[in-house]
């Protein structure tokens, strides 16, 4: 058989990855069953309804935490089952933790004895953020789920995406989440706009993938921890694709494709700080790429 990229992700993936990753691989490239992947994904959940045991790679310990709800709402949502009472049972969870503006923090006081990313460090009473409140309200909107807590996780995700003035990469990119799936399309588009025109005039993106070298990188990043357009514009109907020419997002896109290391996985480029860490994070990285380059018609 043809050594092409997506056999060799394909071989990575079974040499790697835990078995949500080998299902989600298998749904998206093998004709597998959401089945599967909603029975591997339904070990990491609690009895409080949220989700733990290090879903999200970069948080340990078993407890439930707001991050490891949002990965397994979006596991949910490319299986196409983020709603009725998978959803609700989710957003029980999300009130119990979130603050009384419906913000949920990154990190819960629970984890407190877990090991954890020393960037996502715990608090005692840890404030709301756009970063774990984003995504979430986001995907939930995008599956037309309604729960009394939404509203208020609507109201915050408004007022802290128009009030981005400096705002930290991935601040932005929780706030393209939220947007694209905002139910106020207009001014989703008018926020979308403003943001934008902010991540490139803030060099926020690297739009010369072959100079990212010469570009300045935030403050705490790691070496060669640079973004992208893809990485704000993860599939061409994002209302962040409109951020970019044509020329540019193919740019893009030729520097993702060719990422792809030897062993047929992609790169983590984020700061490691253990090594189990990095050895989860890579076969879902791999999954992200594939169906980024999928989405823009790159083959996969």
């Amino acid at each position: 058989m043809p050594a092409t990229p997506l056999a060799c992700a394909q071989h990575f993936v079974w040499l790697t990855a835990r078995v949500l990753e080998q299902r989600r691989f298998a749904y998206h490239f093998l004709h597998g069953s959401a089945d599967a992947v909603e029975a591997a994904l339904t070990a990491y959940r609690n009895d409080d309804d949220g989700f733990g045991h290090a879903l999200e790679p970069d948080l340990r310990g078993p407890v439930s935490q707001p991050l490891h709800a949002a990965h397994a709402l979006r596991v949910l949502d490319e299986t196409g089952r983020c709603g009725g009472q998978r959803a609700e049972r989710v957003c029980r969870y999300l009130t119990s933790v979130s603050t009384p503006e419906g913000a949920l923090p990154a990190v819960h006081p629970s984890l407190r004895g877990y090991p954890a990313a020393p960037w996502l460090p715990v608090t005692a009473t840890p404030p709301g953020d756009l970063l774990a409140t984003g995504p979430v309200v986001g995907l939930l909107h995008r599956n037309e789920v309604w729960h009394a807590w939404l509203f208020r996780a609507t109201d915050f995700c408004w007022a802290a995406v128009e009030s981005l003035d400096k705002p930290h990469p991935y601040e932005a990119m929780a706030a393209v989440a939220f947007l694209d799936s905002a139910p106020d399309r207009p001014r989703a588009r008018a926020a979308a706009e403003r943001l934008g025109q902010i991540v490139r005039e803030q060099q926020l993106v690297v739009l010369e993938p072959d100079r990212a070298a010469d570009h300045p990188l935030p403050p705490g990043y790691a070496p060669g921890e640079y973004h992208f357009a893809y990485d704000y514009a993860r599939t061409p109907d994002s209302l962040a694709a409109r951020w970019f020419s044509d020329a540019e997002t193919e740019l893009a896109l030729d520097f993702l494709a060719d990422e792809q290391d030897e062993d047929g996985g992609w790169p983590v480029r984020w700061r490691e700080w253990a090594p189990g860490t990095r050895l989860e994070w890579r076969p879902i990285v791999t999954i992200e790429a594939l169906r980024t380059l999928r989405a823009y018609g790159r083959g996969i």
